[in-house]
């Protein structure tokens, strides 16, 4: 039976591969081909909108790469020459591949031999024409940049004019707490996304959630502000990704979720453009 790809199911099984599996993704803007380097849903932080069940405290397991090779060889040879977009019933407009992205079940940056594994992967996407046209993007909380593994992960991945995608979805420690549950300083995240910014092309992607029917409080509004206005005078980031909740949440506060009012999200995304920011919405 054949399935359809849509932005509201990201099943990280349709292929029937361990590592790789296409999502039509709302940021990216049409098909992605996602590599999750946590199949055993295991995360060092746990988002209280997050999608995947079973999610469990904890690191990447020891990636196969000779496996990864196989996978994503066959499986970028069959969106490139085989019946995936008949399979999946993908529309004639979205029948080209937006990017690679690392993401998955799990924070990415916690696998071991996570510069190898950004190595492998660029090499063989590269080989088979769909680097440079196709993007190549690591989607992460940034809470381990201070590693020495995954700073060189990222300069890979520079030298493939690839670019990270940075979580923050809020910069004050009760916000970090709430929406992450992590524990991490506000300051040291800042510190991370510096670190970041410098070593390759980031992207800060905020997830703006309706918790209890609260809205965007005025205290996380004027903080987000002021990091930003702080990240004008250090670096050169340009882009922002304001977007909200669009799949079921599995974790216990599913039920206290819901989307930000697409209207909050444009007024809080017009007061960042007039700082000189590019903000995407969706």
């Amino acid at each position: 039976m054949s399935e359809q790809l849509t932005t509201t199911d990201h099943n990280r099984e349709v292929a029937g591969l361990k590592y790789i599996y296409p999502v039509i993704s709302r940021r990216a803007g049409g098909l992605s081909i996602g590599i999750n380097f946590n199949p055993n849903n295991a995360c060092n932080w746990r988002c209280i909108y997050c999608q995947v069940p079973n999610l469990k405290k904890g690191t990447a397991p020891e990636m196969d790469l000779i496996l990864l090779r196989r996978e994503l060889s066959y499986f970028l040879n069959e969106v490139l020459h085989g019946g995936f977009y008949q399979r999946f019933k993908v529309p004639k407009q979205q029948q080209v591949i937006k990017d690679i992205a690392i993401s998955g079940n799990g924070e990415p940056t916690t696998l071991k031999n996570f510069a190898e594994a950004i190595q492998l992967i660029a090499s063989i996407a590269t080989k088979l024409g769909i680097f440079p046209q196709a993007n190549f993007v690591l989607i992460s909380n940034g809470s381990l940049m201070q590693r020495q593994e995954v700073q060189q992960g990222l300069k890979i991945l520079n030298q493939y004019k690839g670019e990270v995608w940075f979580k923050l979805d809020s910069a004050t420690s009760k916000g970090l707490f709430l929406i992450n549950n992590t524990v991490l300083s506000p300051q040291t995240q800042y510190e991370n996304l510096i670190t970041a910014i410098n070593l390759c092309k980031t992207k800060l992607q905020t997830c703006l959630v309706n918790y209890r029917n609260q809205g965007l409080l005025d205290v996380e509004k004027q903080a987000y502000l002021k990091l930003l206005k702080n990240l004008q005078i250090q670096t050169e980031l340009k882009n922002i990704m304001l977007y909200s909740v669009a799949r079921e949440s599995f974790q216990p506060e599913a039920v206290d979720l819901e989307k930000m009012p697409l209207e909050i999200m444009e007024n809080f995304a017009d007061e960042i453009k007039a700082m000189g920011f590019q903000v995407s919405v969706c």
